[in-house]
C-alpha cells in the first residue's frame, strides 16, 4: 500500500531554524489548494495501489481552513481506494488549535495530529521564533484530547543553546504526563541560510557543544524508555500500537506521492521533485506543464537509500534483501560491519544489521561507510 504526502507551503511567521520551503504570504493559499488537487489528477497513474496513508505537512497545514482540507481529502477519495482505518495525519501549531478547529478536522476525516510543540519554554520558544508560548502548547493538547484525538505525536527539539539537561528532560517529563502516545525529537540542525545561521555566522551565540547534545539524546531514551516508549526510529518514539504508519513507510521503502511545491514522490524505480516556488508551481499545473526533476534510481542508488533509512529503524537492514531486491553480493555488507559490530556500534541478528544504543549517536557515519558510489 502507498501513502500520499500533501505539502502546505505557508506560515504565518519564519521559524529560526526552519529551512523547509515555505511562504508567509498567503495570498496563492486559495489557488494552491486548486493546483494541489488539480496534480492529484494529473498524476493519478503514478501509484496503481490502495492508499495506506495521507500526510499534510508543510509548512503549517493547519493555516488551510478545513473546507479546504476536506475538498483535498474528498479529491483524494474520488481518485484512489483509501483503505478503511487510513491513517490521516495534518500538522499544527499550537496558536491554530481551537475546539470549532478541531472538530472540524475531525468531520474532515482527519484522525491523527502532529503538533509542533518544539519547547515548553517561553524564552526557548521566542529564540526559535514560534507563534505559541508554553501555556498554549500544553493547552492545545489537552484540548484535542478533549475533542477526542488521541492519536496525537508531539516534536521536541533539542541542542538548543541555553536549554541545558535539567530544561531538556522537563520537556520530556511534560509530553510523557500528558500520555501523549507519540514522540519525535531532533537535534537542533543550523542550516547557513537560516536566521540561526546568519546570527551563528555574526557571532551572536554559541552552538550547543556536541558532547551536550549527545547527552540530552542519551536523556530522551532513557526517559522514554522508562515510561514504555519504544524507540522504534532514531528520533521517534511510541507507545504499543502508536507507530507513525506515514513516515514508516518512508523508512520501510514504501511508495507514495508528493504533492505540492517542493514535495517529493516515489515510485520503486524513480525519485521525483516538485520546484520549490509557489507561482511557478502553481503555473505549471495550471498549464499541464510541471516543474519536475525525475532521477532514476539504479541497483546502487536503491541499496544505499535502503541502508540510509531502515539502519536508523529497530528493523534493521535485512542482508537477504540486498541480493534478492538489489541484485548485490552481501559480502561487502558484512565486511564493512564486522569493526563496528567488533567495537559495539552494531549487531548482528540472524540476517539483519541493527544499530546499537551506542551506533545510534553515530548513525550517519555508520550509514556513509555502506554507502557504494
Amino acid at each position: 500500500m502507498s501513502g500520499i504526502y500533501i505539502h502546505v507551503p505557508f506560515c504565518r511567521q519564519a521559524c529560526h531554524y526552519c529551512d523547509f520551503h515555505f511562504s508567509t504570504n498567503l495570498s496563492l493559499k486559495e489557488k494552491m489548494v486548486e493546483a494541489i488537487c488539480m496534480e492529484l489528477k494529473q498524476r493519478k497513474s503514478y501509484i496503481n495501489e490502495d492508499i495506506n496513508t495521507i500526510y499534510f505537512g508543510g509548512g503549517t497545514p493547519s493555516l488551510l481552513l478545513v473546507d479546504e482540507i476536506q475538498k483535498i481529502i474528498d479529491e483524494v477519495k474520488g481518485l484512489y481506494k483509501v483503505i478503511d482505518n487510513a491513517e490521516i495525519t495534518i500538522e499544527v501549531n499550537p496558536d491554530d488549535i481551537s475546539r470549532n478547529y478541531l472538530k472540524g478536522l475531525k468531520q474532515a476525516g482527519i484522525n491523527r495530529l502532529s503538533i509542533g510543540v518544539q519547547a515548553f519554554q517561553d524564552n526557548l520558544l521566542a529564540l526559535l521564533n514560534r507563534v505559541h508560548n508554553s501555556e498554549k502548547a500544553i493547552s492545545s493538547i489537552k484540548e484535542a484530547r478533549e475533542q477526542g484525538f488521541y492519536n496525537i505525536t508531539a516534536d521536541l527539539i533539542y541542542g538548543i543553546p541555553g536549554l541545558g539537561k535539567e530544561k531538556w528532560d522537563e520537556n520530556i517529563q511534560t509530553l510523557i504526563d500528558l500520555d501523549i502516545p507519540h514522540i519525535s525529537a531532533y537535534a537542533l540542525t543550523i542550516e547557513e541560510k537560516t536566521v540561526l545561521g546568519k546570527r551563528l555566522k555574526k557571532g551572536h551565540f554559541s552552538p550547543e557543544e556536541e558532547e551536550n547534545v549527545a547527552l540530552q539524546f542519551e536523556d530522551l531514551v532513557s526517559l522514554l524508555e522508562r515510561a514504555s516508549y519504544e524507540q522504534y526510529e532514531i528520533s521517534n518514539f511510541a507507545k504499543e500500537g502508536y507507530i507513525a504508519r506515514h513516515n514508516s513507510s518512508y523508512w520501510l521503502g514504501a511508495h507514495y506521492i508528493g504533492l505540492g511545491p517542493s514535495a517529493h514522490s516515489f515510485n520503486g524505480t524513480s525519485r521525483q521533485y516538485n520546484i520549490s516556488n509557489n507561482h511557478k508551481y502553481i503555473e505549471g499545473i495550471n498549464t499541464l506543464k510541471p516543474e519536475i526533476t525525475i532521477e532514476q534510481l539504479t541497483d546502487l542508488d536503491k541499496a544505499n537509500e535502503y541502508f540510509l533509512t531502515r539502519l536508523r529503524t529497530k528493523w534493521g537492514c535485512d542482508l537477504g534483501d540486498i541480493k534478492q531486491k538489489f541484485n548485490l553480493e552481501v559480502d561487502y555488507y558484512i565486511d564493512t560491519a564486522k569493526s563496528f559490530i567488533e567495537e559495539g556500534y552494531m549487531i548482528k541478528e540472524e540476517n539483519f544489521l541493527k544499530l546499537t544504543p551506542r551506533g545510534k549517536l553515530i548513525a550517519d557515519k555508520i550509514t556513509e561507510a555502506f554507502f557504494i558510489v
